[in-house]
């Protein structure tokens, strides 16, 4: 819309905020000029029209009936011309229609003209020709309302351009409409500038005043945001306005039940404070207006709370207003929390307002974070698994470096913030969905966006379809369907493509997270705002997008930002260098994605991913543009993003004037963090990743990848202890297998498992733990700060003091919980005596070396933790230690058996593989090595054994490409066995 500057209004006060007072329009020669050729048109084509076909083509209506002879008689250039004259007769009918739909609408003066099926273009033409008839007459003002939705009401205007009421320019027909909407409007602000001369210049605070909601003017719309800027001062006092006004009748019989949802025509009870022209008082103090209108606010009077002793309804459905085909968004209604139920979408954080010193973006983005944290903990796995293919002593990879500074920091943040149940229900719902709607043979409904909201999913769809599959339900009316917590948990795994893998979240609003779908926009989302803000938006955006959990593959496009975001899903990510190469890039995949879709024989991506190559094919194309487009290259953007949404794509573009072609959604970034769209009505939290997080969080993921440190990862322990005789720890805790603890008497009450858990918590990360870091793992839900206080005093009192005085467990310098060296896991021990016999004293003697790797497999007693309580530990996930561990169990066991074939000790080296095997029975290194020493015994049938042992366990996958060749050249004769097995 058009960007109007005013001196009012704070600072931060968004531009396209503040537009100026109406302005008044004098009816003009011009607009005589064109009421006349309107005048003339209408008559050619209602009269002459029909008049010319009677008199030199004749009636459509044939003067005999007699099919026989139709179907027998000679075809002929007259059948021809018969056939041509009844489409023309056909036309001007629909035509009139047209004519008298629309001038039945405008005469009015409220709703929406009614459709005329099959008639887009000619109901268009309709409209315009009365809307220019009428204009100069008495009853201009009446129909305004009825143009206020010129150019959303036709069939055809949401598909092909962008969203109906923010047309792509460059089209004639579009510029007329926008002409005569603008005089519409101008026609109404002269009735209104006479309410101004009328009214008294100043009014007393307490009288009621009134606004009549305006027409479009141009791709301007008026707004709650933009009254209250203009007759109160300051655009975010819009609630009051809404409250005063909320499920009160309007004029057209409807009710004011969303603030983004209001229709020209409506009127607007003001707080007392309101001043400006355009002002109505009260029916017995108003100025020279209308007889209707004046009738109208009389009437809308009564519904006031001063007419109703202040008993104003609360209830009232949520509707969708006449919006047309021009995209939306709306609040849920919010459902009361059950007794007992929390907010599962929002991260376990404590009732103190302080971070502890963590980056609070990360805090408030849960679904971010744990995207983030699931992505880090798969790429530190994906290492480890390719530093196995080193050397056995010291290979690169066993020990992935600590972060520091602010890299820990951001960590500390994605393990408190993050939701990983929440991301998990979110995307079994979705699917889930998608999975019940094929089984109906039904298509997905096209979803703006999402709402989290009291631990219910509500999806807002572009329009209704039907009733939703079991377990979801309507929402607020047919445009919303809503799933209950309760029912999403029932939702298992399934095997189906991810329906909206564009979904990404923007921010909060009255304790609901938005999650726009950038897919099915229809047109440009643009985003205007300080260029810092701006950043902090796109990178949030982009590594949402990048990591999410509910999709499975997409192509996300970075321009004039975000190439050090790479690292984070290099799969995903491509940055690209500037605007043209990105137009270059588009113009392609556009035609390509159109000419698929034709192929396919689908009419968008949504129902091809329904189809059999749901998996392989619509994968979503974002781009996120940073930079400011030029003229010429906005409208050929515009142009790209009228079909995107049936094709998949999706645009977000930044600008700084706030003006771009095309653009479906307007949104701005405040410096306070509000991410603004008045025309939707959301003000949100904005959901950010300012640079110094951004730089953190891709540090996090740099270090994770042996390759782009230029010294690799340490494979020193974090943590080395005494494993002499005289280093018998105070207190020794077994976690490699069931959980047991000598040195500390067992905690009375329930609490004993808490402290059990907390304990276990603090050993594997002798580096520290954050307080806040301990609350999230302990309470997924959350938790007081009393409460969380209260465990670690009884956890400190628990482990109790060294002798010397100090307490066991204590805080470092960062305010991060730490064990003395006294507590020692059997985690510590393992490591620590592997290090002392591949790097410390056993690398010069052979006997030490063979002491302490016997030692190490001696302590390996089963899975970490193998006994613990379900429900208990979830805070697991979220770490690596489970892939570690079995890696160390088979490097200790590679090493041992590698000792003893060095002095041919077949079965010894045979019984260490085994024990390793025990608990790390998928390291293929394990079972080559088994393979060899089995081989060094001579034992043939024991060797056939062992191999047909390894082809049973393959299964239908077969044995691995390696595998396979070391069984070709240590027994020949193996695939004859398989076969005979087979």
């Amino acid at each position: 819309m058009p960007r109007r500057s005013s001196s009012t209004g704070s600072p931060t006060t968004p531009r396209n905020r503040t537009p100026q007072p109406v302005r008044v329009h004098r009816r003009s020669f011009g607009d005589f000029v064109k009421a006349f050729l309107a005048f003339v048109a209408l008559a050619v084509l209602l009269v002459g029209v029909p008049g010319a076909l009677a008199m030199y083509l004749g009636w459509p209506v044939p003067s005999t009936w007699d099919p026989q002879a139709w179907l027998t008689n000679e075809l002929s250039v007259g059948t021809f011309l018969h056939i041509l004259t009844f489409f023309v007769w056909l036309a001007w009918a629909q035509f009139t229609a047209c004519v008298i739909v629309e001038m039945k609408a405008a005469l009015s003066g409220v709703g929406v003209p009614g459709r005329v099926p099959g008639a887009g273009p000619s109901q268009l033409l309709a409209r315009q020709l009365v809307a220019a008839l009428l204009l100069v007459g008495a009853t201009a003002a009446s129909l305004a309302p009825g143009l206020s939705q010129l150019g959303q009401s036709l069939e055809g205007n949401q598909r092909g351009t962008v969203a109906a009421a923010q047309q792509t320019p460059g089209g004639g027909l579009f510029a007329q409409q926008q002409e005569q909407a603008a005089s519409a409007a101008a026609a109404l602000a002269e009735q209104a500038s006479h309410a101004e001369t009328a009214a008294p210049s100043t009014a007393k605070d307490g009288d009621t005043k009134y606004y009549r909601i305006q027409p479009p003017e141009g791709r301007h719309h008026d707004s709650l945001w933009e009254i209250a800027e203009r007759h109160l001062g300051d655009g975010r006092r819009y609630k009051e306005i809404y409250q005063l006004n909320k499920d009160r009748v309007q004029p057209d019989g409807s009710r004011l039940s969303e603030a983004s949802l209001i229709r020209p025509g409506w009127i607007m009870e003001m707080p007392g404070d309101a001043r400006g022209g355009d002002l109505v008082e009260m029916p017995d103090e108003t100025p020279d207006v209308s007889p209707e209108v004046e009738q109208q606010i009389h009437d809308y009077a009564k519904t006031g709370d001063h007419a109703q002793g202040g008993d104003r309804a609360q209830g009232g459905g949520h509707e969708r207003g006449s919006s047309g085909d021009t995209a939306q968004v709306s609040l849920p209604e919010q459902r009361p929390a059950a007794p007992g139920e929390q907010q599962h979408a929002t991260p376990a954080t404590e009732s103190d307002s302080s971070s502890f010193g963590l980056p609070e973006a990360l805090l408030t983005a849960p679904l971010l974070a744990a995207g983030l944290l699931g992505a880090l903990g798969r790429r530190r796995r994906q290492a480890l698994w390719q530093s196995a293919l080193g050397s056995v002593g010291g290979r690169r990879g066993m020990e992935p470096p600590t972060p520091t500074g602010d890299a820990a920091d951001a960590q500390d943040a994605l393990l408190v913030g993050a939701d990983p149940e929440g991301v998990r229900l979110l995307d079994r719902s979705l699917r889930g969905l998608a999975a019940s709607l094929a089984e109906e043979s039904r298509a997905l409904p096209t979803v703006y966006a999402a709402w989290l909201s009291n631990g219910d999913l509500h999806l807002q769809l572009a329009q209704p379809a039907g009733k939703p599959p079991a377990p979801w339900q309507l929402g607020q009316d047919q445009t919303f369907w809503m799933l209950a917590r309760a029912d999403a948990e029932r939702y298992e795994d399934t095997d189906t493509a991810a329906p909206y893998p564009g979904l990404v979240s923007l921010g909060t609003m009255d304790e609901s997270r938005l999650l726009l779908n950038l897919e099915s926009v229809p047109g440009i989302v643009s985003l205007a705002g300080r260029e810092a803000d701006r950043a902090a938006v796109f990178a949030s955006v982009a590594a949402e997008l990048a990591t999410n959990g509910w999709s499975d593959r997409m192509t996300i496009t970075l321009v004039g930002f975000g190439q050090d975001l790479t690292p984070l899903a290099p799969n995903r990510l491509r940055h690209l260098d500037g605007i043209d190469d990105l137009i270059e890039t588009m113009e392609a995949e556009t035609r390509q994605r159109r000419g698929a879709l034709g192929a396919a024989g689908q009419d968008s991506v949504l129902t091809g991913r329904t189809g059999p190559a749901q998996h392989t094919r619509w994968a979503p194309h974002l781009v996120l543009l940073a930079a400011q487009p030029s003229a010429e290259d906005a409208v050929k953007l515009a142009e790209l993003a009228s079909d995107a949404s049936r094709l998949g794509i999706g645009y977000l573009v930044g600008t700084e004037t706030g003006d771009l072609p095309g653009a479906a959604w307007e949104m701005e970034i405040t410096g306070e963090g509000k991410l603004l769209a008045p025309l939707l009505g959301l003000e949100l939290e904005a959901q950010l990743l300012p640079t110094a997080q951004q730089q953190a969080v891709v540090e996090l993921f740099v270090q994770a990848d042996p390759d782009e440190s230029p010294d690799g990862p340490t494979t020193t322990p974090p943590f080395l202890v005494d494993v002499s005789e005289q280093g018998r720890p105070a207190v020794y805790a077994r976690l490699v297998g069931p959980y047991e603890i000598i040195g500390l008497d067992t905690p009375d009450g329930e609490r004993s498992a808490l402290q059990h858990e907390a304990l276990a918590l603090l050993l594997l990360h002798r580096e520290g733990v954050h307080p806040r870091v301990l609350s999230s793992a302990l309470w997924p839900r959350g938790v007081t700060e009393d409460v969380r206080d209260a465990l670690l005093e009884r956890l400190r009192a628990w482990l109790g003091t060294d002798p010397d005085g100090s307490p066991r467990l204590r805080t470092d310098s960062t305010g991060r919980l730490t064990l003395a060296k006294s507590v020692v896991s059997d985690l510590d021990v393992l490591r620590s005596l592997y290090h002392e016999a591949t790097q410390g004293r056993g690398v010069g003697s052979r006997a030490v070396r063979g002491r302490l790797l016997t030692d190490a497999l001696v302590l390996v007693r089963g899975p970490l933790l193998a006994d613990r309580a379900e429900g208990r530990y979830r805070w697991l996930t979220h770490e690596i230690i489970d892939a570690q561990l079995p890696l160390l169990v088979a490097d200790i066991g590679l090493a041992l058996s590698a000792f003893h074939l060095e002095k041919d000790r077949a079965e010894k080296a045979i019984e260490a593989l085994t024990a390793a095997l025990n608990s790390a029975p998928a390291d293929e290194r394990l079972w080559h090595e088994l393979l060899r020493a089995t081989h060094a015994t001579g034992d043939t049938a024991r060797l056939q054994t062992l191999a047909a042992d390894l082809i049973t366990r393959s299964g239908a996958r077969g044995l691995p490409p390696r595998t396979e060749a070391l069984l070709d050249e240590l027994l020949p004769t193996w695939r004859d066995g398989a076969v005979a097995a087979g």
